[in-house]
């Protein structure tokens, strides 16, 4: 077992959600390579959608508004696994955009 944090991706199957939650999965196995224990896929039922970062409940479809944009999503998981780690232009965009706005 790893002491790594482990994510799990909850999707309904009923509503064909297995194909946006392998991306995210991706997305996030290749960003968080050596930060990360696993990311598991989880088949489910009721539309859900669920992400957690251990036990901790990150992004409800049905809380939250919807599905995450990959960017948000990879904040909220690196804030949970390494809060000092720079995303690079993901970071830097939202900088730039909240520069623009005062």
């Amino acid at each position: 077992m790893s002491d790594k944090p482990a994510v799990s991706i909850a999707y309904c199957t009923r509503c064909n959600w297995l194909l946006r939650a392998s991306w995210m999965a991706q997305e996030l196995l290749s960003t968080f390579a050596d930060e990360l224990g696993s990311v598991t896929l989880v088949p489910g039922t009721n539309a859900v959608f669920e992400i957690h970062v251990g036990p901790d409940l990150v992004w409800e479809r049905k809380r939250d508004g919807g599905f995450p944009d990959i960017r948000d999503l990879k904040q909220l998981i690196r804030d949970r696994v390494n809060p000092d780690r720079d995303l690079g232009h993901i970071d830097h965009r939202v900088a730039t955009t909240q520069e623009d706005n005062t």
